[in-house]
């Protein structure tokens, strides 16, 4: 496999995308609901199919999701790993050898301290640790199915580390992590993080015909009343005008469920990322591909023999241009040239920890620390 681009190379990395919503066709009052319900039947629901890299392309109001997935061995003193680190192009290791990376850590996996601005990230942890530490003074210990979600606004500096806790057995580590935009009036608020602790996620369950089960973890939007926790108060996910849904979906074997409909002109894409193999309505989805779906048209997942696993990002377009240079996402160049001029003098606040690679005590929970001093504590 070729090397990826790492998603912190911000010295390297330019894009810019431009999204705009489809318009809504006009439908008479008196027949909407069943005009509703038969185009949906009818309708092919599937837009595009593609398959999966490391990272993995999304739709506005998204940037990029990235699905890490590492098998870490013992820990040794420093929280690294007892394997040899020779032959790696440590400080930006993206290739796997051994079964695992170490991205921009040299001890430690992870990422070291790095500035973000106009944009918010999701880390969604499947199995194992994330230290975080930032230039508010926050810190946090989260993992396990525990979700952080953080705004940057108008800048902060942060370090996501992967401590290798354990000395007596492997540490593997599987998580996504989600860039999703801020609309232009939201660019250059305070920076913010909230913790999705696993206990506080809720999952909408469906029981089919078969007594095969579907569990959604409902991280953002909801399903029926079953209502994710309330997204950070900037985040374009809390107007739910804007339709956001992140759903982590596990199928049972077997199992059949019917996708709630959501309105026109929102962005949906399905991503299959675990199992052997999957039916959209007829159609046979290759392991580790994402759907693009139609979002008002009638979606039947229906999984094959083996557990199945899909991550759903959908959500209305912000429809702003993006012009995004590594760690910063604004409208306009100047606008990413006044962040590096922001960056390069104030550090966004500076670096208030020993060292960039921050992480915390082996033996420390779950916590967060927030930069107003709020501190939340969570049994291990």
């Amino acid at each position: 496999m070729s090397e990826p681009l790492p998603r912190r190379n911000f010295l390297t990395r330019v894009s810019l995308a431009f999204a705009s919503a489809l318009a809504s066709p006009i439908i008479s009052f008196s027949n909407s609901i069943q005009s509703s319900k038969s185009s949906a039947k009818k309708m092919n629901p599937i837009i595009k199919i593609r398959a999966l890299g490391f990272q993995w392309e999304t739709l506005d109001p998204f940037l990029f999701c990235v699905h890490h997935e590492d098998k870490f061995p013992k820990g040794n003193e420093v929280m690294g790993p007892v394997t040899s680190l020779q032959g790696r192009h440590l400080g930006d290791d993206f290739i796997i050898k051994d079964g695992f990376r170490m991205y921009h850590g040299k001890s430690v996996p992870g990422f070291p301290g790095h500035p973000h601005r106009g944009f918010e990230t999701i880390t969604v942890v499947r199995q194992g640790i994330v230290d975080h530490a930032d230039s508010m003074g926050a810190a946090g210990r989260y993992g396990d199915g525990d979700v952080q979600w953080m705004t940057a606004g108008k800048g902060v500096q942060h370090s996501e580390m992967f401590p290798l806790i354990s000395t007596e057995k492997e540490n593997p580590m599987e998580l996504f992590q989600i860039w999703l935009n801020l609309p232009k009036k939201n660019k250059m608020v305070e920076p913010h993080f909230k913790m999705l602790w696993r206990d506080l996620i809720p999952n909408f369950i469906h029981t089919d015909g078969h007594n095969k089960k579907t569990t959604v973890e409902v991280i953002a939007g909801k399903i029926d009343k079953t209502i994710a926790p309330t997204p950070p108060p900037n985040s374009w996910a809390a107007d739910e005008k804007n339709e956001v849904a992140v759903w982590n979906i596990k199928m049972e074997a077997g199992a059949q469920w019917t996708l709630p409909i959501a309105s026109e002109g929102i962005n949906r894409t399905i991503y299959f990322y675990e199992g052997e193999s999957l039916l959209l309505n007829e159609t046979s989805i290759p392991k580790y591909n994402a759907v693009e779906l139609m979002p008002n048209a009638e979606v039947v997942l229906h999984s094959g023999d083996k557990e199945t696993s899909i991550l759903l990002l959908q959500g209305r377009p912000i429809d702003e241009p993006v012009i995004q240079y590594g760690p910063f996402v604004m409208n306009t160049k100047e606008e990413i040239n006044q962040a590096f001029e922001d960056y390069h003098q104030t550090q966004f606040g500076g670096w208030p920890w020993p060292k960039y690679d921050q992480v915390h005590e082996r033996n420390k929970s779950r916590f967060a620390k927030h930069a107003d001093g709020k501190i939340e504590t969570k049994e291990s």
